[in-house]
Formats: structure tokens, sequence, C-alpha cells
């Protein structure tokens, strides 16, 4: 008999060999019709597999990520076996799941090509497979055999694969009349999956590899419920109205020239100034928490990055170094902030009576990503972080990583992301060669980070291998107004680039000491936060930071005059106006200001002028009725009160 731990602490005995499965349907047969996976001791395996130790176990249904995982995997391997039967003599690449559905590489026979009018048929085709509810069986392969396997069926891409892999660690899975070389988890059978949509197709060089050959990606998307996938696809068409290079442009934000170059946004006026009150509003919240300002150039000497470990790890995909006429003289484009905050710090003597130091910089960085990897401005080369770096004493340094908690919590409180998720991301005990640092250090600032996150309370979720090449961190996803997740906040433990940059401060002890560095940045970079702030409110932006919080609308040219002393009276009490000159009909100008999310519409003609009153409208909701300028510019106060005090 083994002993099985569950979640809330309850512990059953079973026999050894029992499966996550019979587990799930000891409790009740409707659990175990929805069980799609299990973790056993935190490793997740198939739900079918044998458990014949005593282990803790949590069964993964499709509202977790790994059951979701486990579902999408499985697709992926449901897809291609109906991609070898709707194109016989396709080779197959690689299939995993993904954030949102999965793909499978695949090399199409030279006489075919895969588009869109072909989806009908791998759908249909999928769909057969999947209501057969095949038993997906999992077996154990020597290297020689699965070496074998694909070399008979003539797949060069699978053969690769496996070279590169050890023997006696390689799994096939096998449904239906289909095998695959995978690790798994996968479903019990074939028949949980209800719904499937094939979603685009675009280019992949295999294995990433420019020089090799580019192979036809095949987006799918499945779900265990018609319904889910109805409602998914309704959110994409929302997604679509809400991308952020769609409203960007409409509202004139920013722009891209090709001219000055891929993955570098060109910041128009009213993007400019969305900026400036984001970066004002976190300025404020700074000063009360006792950052310094400061500013660093944007380029560097080549060995104050291979100082701090960027270079080595980063400088072979990063731009080029830029040489000077002087001999052996490099610089590089700044890819971090921190470098030079280390370097501001070494200026002078610290005592430990000056600590913590606490210094703020809106730094812009640069980092050369890969063309096709480029999106809007989520994914750019020159971006703009709002970063900060706290030195501290070992003490000091629970309370502060709580105090940055308390900032990331307010940000994400005043701009509605109420739905988010913390992950604290450790280093990868099988594979310490990608970090630098001692063992001790990385043990001390991995304690820091999860003592502080209990204390405050806040729910975790811990990934191996995510952690920074310097040191651990807690990552923040929050949920858009479409329950998309996006990665924002970030602090940072590290141990390691004080001891690179030789940082001291004289302790109480009167001993030299080596501070702790607190790596922090709330809204991550300006230019995603911005993206993902478009694309939560469709870019009705909160009143209290909207670039333009009213419109002027005059009914002919005639009262253009009048315009313009309201609009001084707004400017002059900070109230954000525009007047629309143009000589278009009023209705026109409404609809234009509607387009351009613009919270206010003031509309001036001969009633208005001769009483000194002005109409308003408010976007979205219409007639407001008339008022006076002075009672406008108090309703709005008051309006950016409410929202700020919520």
């Amino acid at each position: 008999m083994i002993k099985i731990t569950f979640p809330d602490g309850t512990i059953r005995e079973y026999e050894s060999g029992i499966t996550g499965l019979d587990i799930a349907k000891s409790i009740n047969e409707r659990l175990a019709n929805e069980v799609l996976a299990v973790s056993i001791d935190d490793e997740i395996i198939d739900a079918t597999r044998s458990i014949t130790n005593d282990a803790k176990i949590l069964l993964h249904k499709w509202e977790s990520e790994q059951g979701k995982h486990a579902f999408w995997h499985t697709s992926a391997h449901i897809m291609a076996e109906a991609l070898e039967a709707v194109f016989p003599g396709i080779k197959l690449g690689i299939g995993p799941a993904i954030e949102n559905g999965f793909y499978y590489d695949v090399d199409m026979p030279d006489d075919q090509v895969l588009s869109d009018k072909d989806f009908a048929k791998i759908e249909n085709k999928f769909l057969e497979i999947a209501r057969g509810k095949h038993q997906i069986i999992r077996k154990d392969m020597p290297k020689n055999e699965a070496l074998e396997f694909y070399s008979q069926k003539g797949d060069e891409y699978k053969v690769e694969l496996i070279n590169d892999l050890t023997d006696g660690t390689i799994t096939f899975y096998t449904q239906n009349n289909f095998t695959d070389l995978c690790r798994g988890p996968h479903l019990p059978n074939t028949g949980f999956i209800k719904a499937f949509k094939v979603m685009s197709i675009a280019g992949a060089y295999w294995r990433g590899d420019e020089k090799r050959k580019q192979l036809t990606r095949i987006y799918g998307i499945s779900f265990p419920k018609k319904k889910l996938l109805d409602e998914y696809l309704v959110m994409l068409e929302e997604a679509k109205k809400r991308d952020h290079r769609k409203i960007g442009k409409e509202l004139e934000l920013f722009y891209f020239s090709e001219r000055v170059g891929q993955g570098l946004p060109l910041w128009l006026p009213k993007g400019a100034m969305l900026r400036e009150r984001l970066e004002n509003f976190l300025k404020k919240v700074q000063k009360e928490y006792g950052y310094e300002p400061v500013i660093t150039p944007h380029i560097g000497q080549k060995d104050l990055y291979v100082t701090s470990g960027h270079y080595a790890k980063y400088g072979a995909d990063s731009f080029q170094p830029i040489t000077t006429p002087a001999e052996g003289e490099e610089f590089l484009l700044k890819p971090m902030n921190c470098p030079h905050h280390c370097e501001i710090y070494k200026h002078k003597p610290r005592s430990y009576k000056d600590l913590p130091v606490r210094y703020a910089e809106f730094g812009t960085v640069y980092r050369y990503e890969q063309s096709g990897e480029l999106h809007g401005l989520t994914r750019v080369r020159g971006f703009t972080q709002d970063d900060a770096h706290i030195f501290c004493t070992p003490d000091q340094l629970k309370d502060e990583f709580k105090k940055v908690i308390d900032i990331v919590l307010y940000v994400f409180k005043t701009f509605g992301f109420e739905g988010f998720t913390t992950q604290i991301s450790l280093r990868d005990p099988e594979n310490t060669e990608k970090y630098i640092g001692s063992d001790e250090n990385w043990n001390k600032a991995e304690t820091a980070i999860i003592e502080a996150t209990e204390e405050k309370g806040l729910k975790t979720v811990v990934e191996l291998g995510e952690a920074a090449f310097y040191g651990p961190k807690l990552d923040f996803m929050v949920k858009d107004a479409l329950g998309r997740k996006w990665q924002l906040g970030t602090i940072q433990v590290d141990y390691n680039l004080p001891e690179r940059f030789e940082l001291e401060y004289t302790g109480s002890d009167n001993q030299k000491h080596r501070p702790v560095m607190i790596h922090r940045a709330p809204f991550g970079s300006m230019e995603r936060f911005v993206a993902v702030l478009i694309e939560h409110t469709a870019g009705k932006f909160p009143l209290w930071l909207t670039p333009n919080q009213a419109i002027i609308l005059t009914i002919s040219e005639k009262y253009n005059n009048f315009a313009k002393k309201v609009g001084n009276k707004l400017n002059i009490s900070d109230i954000r106006s525009q007047i629309d000159e143009r000589s278009e009909k009023i209705g026109r100008k409404i609809r234009d200001a509607e387009l351009q999310r613009v919270p206010f519409m003031i509309i001036l003609g001969e009633k208005e002028q001769e009483t000194n009153t002005i109409s308003v409208r408010k976007q979205g909701e219409g007639d407001l009725g008339t008022m006076t300028v002075e009672e406008f510019i108090q309703f709005v106060n008051k309006e950016v009160e409410k929202e700020l005090e919520k």
C-alpha cells in the first residue's frame, strides 16, 4: 500500500501501481471524467501512469494551466495525425502546446502547398480522430529502436531530435494508428476533445535557425466544449478591435518608421503626453517611498557590461559594439540600467547609516530582437524601463522587498488590473551553469523572496529555471479586460552584481560589507505597459491619464474666437483640451470625437456664445446639458478625484 496526500492535507491509502485516473474515480466518476493530467510530487505526468511510492497528488482539470497544457499537447498529436492523412508524405518537426493552443511544424511534400483552403479538411479529419476516443499509450523506447523507426519512415527531423537525446530518456505516445516522439503528458484518450479549429499558418525555420529549411507552422486550438471555442473566437474578434497597433494609429499615439528602423517607436505628441503623465504618476509614488532620481547615458564602455555579465549572456545576440577612432575603445548601446546604477552607488564611500539607497530612472535600453519577434509596442528594440535599484543591508532586504510589492500592487489597483498572479522565478537546480554567483547567495536571495511573499499574503506559483542570470525574481502576471495574461511588474534580488562591481559599505562593526541589490520595475517597460493599457481599456483611458480630456466643437467658424477663450480657461485650470476648427458639420465632428475616444465634447454655437455657457456631451453616454466653464472645470476635477479615490 502507498499513501497519497491530497492538497487539503487528507491522506488516503491505495495499492501500489494505482493511476491518478483511478484515484479520481475513487472520489467520484464525474471527477474522473474531468481529470486531464496529474502532478505527483510536483512532476506532471499522464493520469494513466502508475504511482508506486508515497506521494503528494494534484489533479489537473481544464481550468488549470497544466490541464490545458496536456489537452493542447494531445491536440497537437491529433492534428499531426490528421495532417498525415490529408497530406501523404508530409514530414513532422515539433508540435508543442503554447499559451493559447498549439502548433506543429511540418515539411510539406514538394508538390503540395498548405493554404487556408485546406483548413476545413484538416478540422474534419481531426474531429473524426477525436471522436474515436482512442486510448493514448506511452512507451519507453531504446535510442537505436527510435532511430530505426523514424529512419524507416524517412522523417529526418525526428531522427535529428533523437540524436540529441540520451538513451533511456526517449518516450513515444501512440493514439489510433499514429505514433510520435514525446515526453508528455497527454490525455487518457482523444475523446476529451470536442472542438477544434485551425487558426493560421506561418513560415518557421527548423529549430529557429535562419540557415536551415523553412517549414510550415500550423497553429490550432481545441476545447472540451464547442461553446468554449465559440466564446474564444468572439474574444479574438474583440481583441482585434482592441489591438494596440490599430488604436495607437487611430489615436495618433505612436508611429514606426522604416527609415528610423524596425522596433524603434516614435512617440507622437499625444503619446508623449500619455507617457509623461504615467512617468509623473510613478515619480510621485517613488518620492513618497524615498527614491532619488538619477540619469545615465544611452551607451557605456563594453567593459562595463563584461563586468556585469550582460555581455557574456546577451552580447552575441545584441547590438554589436561601437568602435571609436581611439585604439581598442568599444562602446555598447545600453542593454540594462543596473551596471550604470552600480557605478553611481560606488562614486563615494557608504556607511550602513546611508542605507538603503534607492535610485530610480526612466532609462531607455536597447536589445536586438529578431525581426520576426517584433510586435508593436510589446516587443521592440528600444524601450524605456521604469527602473529602480535599491542597495541595502541583508537585514533590510525583506522589508525593502515588501515595500516594492506595495508599490506594484498600488500601480495595478490604480489602472484596474484586478486579476493578477505572482510567480516566483527560481534558478534551474539541474542547470546551474546558466547563472552567476555562489549557491549560498542564491539560497539567501530565493529565501528572502519566498518569505516576503508569504508575509504579504500573496498567492504564488514557483517556476524553476525562470530566474534572471544574476538572481531570482518575483514576476507579476496581470489579466486584461479580455482575460489575457501579460507579464508586467518584476522584482529581483541580486547578491551578484554588488560582488562583481565590488560595492561596499562600512558596517556598525567598522568593517567592509557587501550590500544586497533589488532590481525593480512596476510597469516593466513604458512601451509594453502602454500597449497593455490600450488593449485593456480599448483606448478609453482613465480621465486623469488621457491626453485630451475635452474637445471643443464649434457649430460654425464664427464661433472659433469664443472657442479659443473657452480653451484658454480650461488649459489654465489644467483641463487638457483642443479645438476642432474644421469646416465640417457638427454631426461629423461629434462622430470623429467619439472615434478619438475623447471623454468630453464641448459644443459651442449661438446660444452658448450669447449666454457665455457650454453644452457638454460625454463620450459614449451623450448630452450632459448646459453649464458654465467654471462648473465644467469643477465637474471634471471631481470625476478625476473619484477615479483616483477608487
